[in-house]
């Protein structure tokens, strides 16, 4: 009887005879490398994301541990082809310096990620704003290489880490949620300025996504009211400015926002002695202003037939002398030579 040490030696042999048993061999390792380190990283994943707590950095740890294991399989696969692994390093070695040059951008993407992971100026989730791009949009993911975010627009955006190292970030998500915004309104002077002031403030407290007010929120070893606040901000050419602080939830709908609270300011103005300020120039002349020459020429008047009569609309001629045919104005009725407006012919 056939033990099974004896079936696994036979299955050996069987196996060594094959030809190109080499690869076969390499192409096993690799596969099973592949599934090990999967299994590796969902045995992994939770120790390790609660040890880092940053998802971005979480994902690169896991991929780092992805890719150990596949070089140790890959240098264990090359072996069945005769390669060491010195005859490896040095191959590694020298194309690493053959392609230095032409690697440059992508090592240079990877160091730069390094640094964001280090550094720590957003996370996956936040939502951020590109200020030369006036763009804003949440971080979908963060690698070593590149920054992917998804924008409001429902695009993507993909942005090499050495970029995002040289950009300006606005992070609305880093640590409060809260943002606090500005709407302006220009009003005349004629108007009533504090009425004005209360309509503003009144038409924030009354949207949804504004902080109607509580306790001061602090900045840093500042602290501002939470309520909304509507202040003069300068005397303008055509009006007072004024600049109506206030804070939001959130600051994912900042558009909505602010037509919101415009809304309730529109609807407001109609009742309220309060008017928005435009643009406009008095222009005043007195002793001062100079004087100016005007010169009138006359004009050819065009001869007209004397039997010429103008069409009346009930269809009869028409024959009331025209203007031209007064040699002055003196010729026409003065109204003093009236007695009474009686006098006057009536419409019908």
């Amino acid at each position: 009887m056939v033990t099974v040490a004896e079936a696994i030696e036979q299955f050996l042999e069987t196996y060594r005879s094959l030809p190109g048993e080499s690869y076969l061999t390499a192409a096993l390792i690799l596969v099973v490398a592949w599934y090990g380190s999967q299994l590796l990283i969902r045995f992994l994943g939770r120790p390790v994301a609660r040890r880092f707590q940053r998802p971005s950095l979480t994902k690169t740890v896991l991929g780092g541990l992805r890719g150990i294991v596949m070089v140790l399989a890959a240098s264990v696969a090359a072996n069945q082809f005769g390669l060491r692994p010195g005859d490896i390093l040095l191959s590694v070695t020298v194309f690493s310096a053959v392609l230095g040059l032409v690697l440059a951008p992508i090592i240079g993407s990877v160091i730069n990620g390094l640094f964001l992971l280090a550094d720590q100026p957003y996370e996956i989730g936040d939502m951020i704003e590109l200020v030369d791009r006036n763009q804003r949009g949440y971080v979908e993911d963060i690698t070593l290489r590149y920054t992917k975010i998804f924008t409001l627009e429902n695009t993507f955006l993909v942005i090499p880490n050495s970029n995002m190292r040289d950009r300006d970030v606005i992070n609305f998500s880093a640590e409060d949620t809260r943002s606090r915004l500005s709407l302006e309104l220009l009003v005349t002077y004629e108007g009533d300025l504090e009425q004005a002031r209360a309509i503003m403030e009144r038409a924030a407290r009354e949207t949804t996504e504004v902080v109607e007010g509580g306790p001061d929120i602090r900045i840093g070893s500042a602290r501002y009211p939470s309520a909304p606040v509507a202040y003069i901000k300068e005397y303008a050419d055509h009006g007072v400015l004024l600049d109506l602080r206030y804070w939001v939830k959130d600051p994912y709908y900042v558009g909505r926002v602010e037509s919101k609270i415009q809304e309730q300011v529109w609807d407001q103005l109609d009742d309220a002695d309060v008017e928005i300020a435009y643009p406009h120039s008095h222009l005043v002349f007195d002793e001062t202003s100079g004087t100016a020459s005007v010169a009138v020429t006359e004009t050819e008047e065009r001869p007209r037939p004397d039997d010429e009569k103008r069409p009346h609309p009930d269809g009869e001629s028409d024959t009331r002398p025209r203007p031209e045919e007064f040699d002055s104005p003196e010729e026409f009725d003065s109204p003093e030579e009236f007695d009474s407006p009686e006098e006057f012919d009536s419409p019908d």
